[in-house]
């Protein structure tokens, strides 16, 4: 059905029908969510075959819901040869799965899904001193206090200057915003092609979101303060997690790299693709910071050349 068939009351109906599932979906306490903005994204992949070529398999994440996002798909552009399959991986990532059983040299094959992302302003509770550290952690939860590829937190060095950071600190939020000011006061900000552990951007004093981030997380996971990490095209920044006076918990964003001191708010309006930072992969042996963009073939008689599309729609 499209919206411009649907009469006035009945567009009212449909307002009122997705604010309320909205207020159902989101947390009572934590950040306090404020206006949605909506873009739209096209995401997919392109497969052109340089020599015949079977069993092709694509993935890319794409974004899902959160509390302070809505998705939904409003157009998809596929190809006869493809299949479009999607599939979440450790809750925290949902990714799309293309497969193309064939394709004859020169031949082309492609998936893009058109997404309208709705993301809600996310602002500091107007309170903070009720939150502490949380007495007793979900099982999805407590897989973020451990370390994770490039985020060492049991590091001796990582150990051993966390707990000076909050030596000082009373409340958890208090605790947890001197290890980010720490890390924005210590690290200097340098883009970098490669990622570095969190512990070579402490010992070198640089890094980028992606160091600054890791090197938060680490620092909060050494004090028992659960923290991941959240992706966004072309950006990464922490969360944190702290319980209320009533023992819910909430998961706080925080921007590590940047001018504005955006500490338990964020105001950031591209879709998020990923949170977390440890992925059980299938195909990847080893745990994944990130679950990237793949294309692989069963066989083939030359590499087929592959664009991923991640572009925010005109």
């Amino acid at each position: 059905m499209k919206l411009s068939t649907l009469t006035p009351f009945a567009l009212l109906l449909l307002a009122a029908h997705v604010a309320a599932t909205w207020a159902d979906d989101a947390q009572t306490g934590g950040v306090q969510l404020g206006d949605p903005v909506t873009s739209q994204w096209r995401i997919g992949v392109v497969v052109h075959a340089t020599g015949n070529t079977t069993g092709i398999v694509a993935t890319t994440p794409v974004p899902t819901d959160w509390p302070e996002q809505k998705v939904r798909i409003v157009s998809e552009e596929i190809s006869p040869q493809a299949k479009v399959s999607y599939r979440m991986i450790d809750g925290g990532v949902k990714q799309m799965v293309v497969s193309i059983p064939r394709l004859a040299a020169g031949e082309e094959a492609s998936a893009i899904v058109t997404f309208e992302v709705t993301k809600l302003d996310m602002n500091e509770p107007e309170s903070t001193d009720g939150y502490r550290l949380p007495k007793k952690l979900p099982r999805d939860v407590a897989k973020h206090l451990l370390p994770s590829p490039y985020i060492e937190s049991a590091d001796p060095k990582i150990k051993k200057l966390a707990p000076q950071i909050i030596a000082d600190k009373e409340t958890a939020w208090q605790q947890t915003e001197a290890i980010f000011d720490w890390v924005r006061e210590n690290v200097k900000y340098e883009f970098s092609e490669t990622i570095k552990p969190a512990i070579a951007a402490l010992e070198d004093g640089v890094g980028d979101c992606e160091e600054l981030s890791s090197l938060f997380i680490a620092l909060c996971r050494a004090n028992k303060i659960p923290a991941r990490a959240v992706w966004v095209p072309g950006h990464t920044y922490p969360e944190f997690y702290l319980e209320d006076a009533n023992g819910r918990g909430h998961w706080f964003p925080c921007q590590a790299a940047g001018e504005a001191h955006d500490f338990g708010e964020m105001h950031e309006d591209r879709p998020i693709l990923q949170k977390g930072d440890n992925f059980k992969v299938p195909d990847e042996r080893t745990p994944q910071r990130y679950v990237k963009q793949s294309l692989r073939a069963a066989n083939a008689q030359s590499a087929p050349s592959v664009k991923f599309i991640l572009e925010k729609a005109e």
